[in-house]
């Protein structure tokens, strides 16, 4: 992720990451380290830009989403594992191959119940996740 994040010193003097606001044309994942968001979730960001963002995220068995909301349009696909999604109150296991489509602002949660990975794509992008901030719905496993 060399040259995508920008360092700066806000008024209360504390250090704030704020990544670019488009991604390289490619992303070569094996020479990305992944970022750890805790409770055995982590993620590489694919690629992005103000309209869209991709991220592959990795889960470890027994990793939760939490129930949360937010105002993204959300398509998630299955890569690897096997996951129980819940979305607006209905629940779906999800395995390899699978696609899930989470319309905006409906609660929705994940749990692993075999390791694997989901490639999550937002629209717009996730500026919370740009900002350097932790995710709030991923914690200590």
């Amino acid at each position: 992720m060399s040259g995508q994040v920008l360092i700066i010193l806000n008024k209360t003097y504390k250090t704030i990451k704020i990544m670019k606001r488009f991604s390289e044309k490619y992303i070569v994942t094996k020479d990305m380290e992944w970022e750890k968001l805790g409770g055995g979730v982590s993620r590489k960001f694919l690629g992005y830009d103000n309209q869209i963002m991709m991220v592959r995220v990795k889960f470890d068995k027994g990793a939760l989403g939490a129930p949360h909301q937010h105002f993204h349009t959300q398509a998630t696909y299955c890569v690897s594992g096997k996951f129980e999604f819940e979305i607006d109150g209905e629940k779906q296991i999800v395995e390899a191959g699978d696609g899930v489509y989470i319309e905006p602002n409906l609660l929705h949660s994940a749990v692993c119940l075999e390791e694997g990975e989901l490639i999550d794509t937002f629209s717009p992008v996730r500026e919370d996740f740009l900002s350097g901030g932790e995710v709030s719905y991923f914690g200590d496993k």
